[in-house]
């Protein structure tokens, strides 16, 4: 998303929303948490940092100035009391938590045998159980909260296409993501009686701005062959995908993993 885009967009899918963003600091998180932001919500900018990998100011001071509300709070996600006082705080500052995307994640990529145990299992630490952690601290609140307009609260998380089919040597991420999408469903699943939605988005290729492994030649060139439309995804690509699930909306959509790949995944 560039970075005055979002403001010219009329704040009403999202006006008076709590929403939690992990991994915001960057990225396809930054850009979801200016969406949100850019349509009314009050967006809880969580990261371990405020650093922008691809440069620029803060994502909670980006949303002040594009006339958004934001907040920001340091928070691993690979540390339990860190996501239950995530929730604590939100709730404790704006009342409520109407939505929770789990963005944040990280990679290590490795082919089975040259992925050592302790990069295997920090991985899955913040992008699996990370998840978990914040789904669970976010449907504690949830299920104590009043309806609003048929739902108590709404969840989405950030898959991949790479969950559904092999990430060339990178077991761990994929694994991730697959997990994601089954966690995403179970979730649905067990507490829609409670009127709580959880729904996924699986991105596939997106230019974020990040170096390293990311733009390799090689990665590009699979990415630019596999993908039917004729360029790469964007930040605002998933954002707006994110948008539509997090908004009324997306009322009676629970449980499913919608696909913004460009035809990736339809080819």
């Amino acid at each position: 998303m560039p970075e005055s885009a979002s403001s010219s967009i009329a704040p009403a899918r999202m006006a008076g929303q709590v929403c939690i963003v992990t991994g915001a600091a960057s990225g396809i998180g930054r850009a979801i948490a200016r969406m949100l932001a850019a349509h009314g919500a009050t967006v809880v900018v969580s990261d371990v940092t405020t650093a922008v990998i691809e440069g620029g100011a803060p994502t909670a001071d980006v949303i002040a100035a594009e006339g958004g509300h934001a907040v920001f709070v340091s928070t691993d996600v690979a540390r339990t009391e860190q996501v239950d006082a995530l929730v604590t705080q939100t709730v404790a500052r704006f009342g409520r938590l109407d939505v929770l995307v789990n963005n944040a994640c990280i990679r290590h990529a490795r082919p089975l045998l040259e992925l050592d145990e302790a990069d295997w299992q920090r991985v899955l630490d913040v992008n699996l159980s990370g998840v978990y952690r914040c789904c669970r601290a976010a449907v504690r609140q949830m299920v104590a909260q009043p309806l609003v307009d048929e739902v108590r609260g709404r969840i989405v998380n950030l898959s991949s296409q790479h969950g559904i089919i092999a990430a060339p040597g990178d077991l761990a991420y994929g694994t991730s993501k697959a997990a994601i999408a089954y966690l995403t469903r179970q979730v649905a699943a067990d507490y829609a009686a409670q009127q709580i939605v959880c729904n996924a988005v699986a991105p596939g290729k997106i230019q974020t701005g990040a170096g390293g492994r990311a733009v390799d030649p090689v990665v590009m060139e699979r990415a630019e062959r596999r993908t039917p439309w004729p360029r790469l995804g964007r930040p605002d690509d998933v954002a707006r995908a994110v948008l539509f699930l997090a908004s009324s909306d997306a009322r009676f959509v629970t449980g499913a993993e919608l696909m913004v790949d460009g035809g990736w995944m339809a080819a």
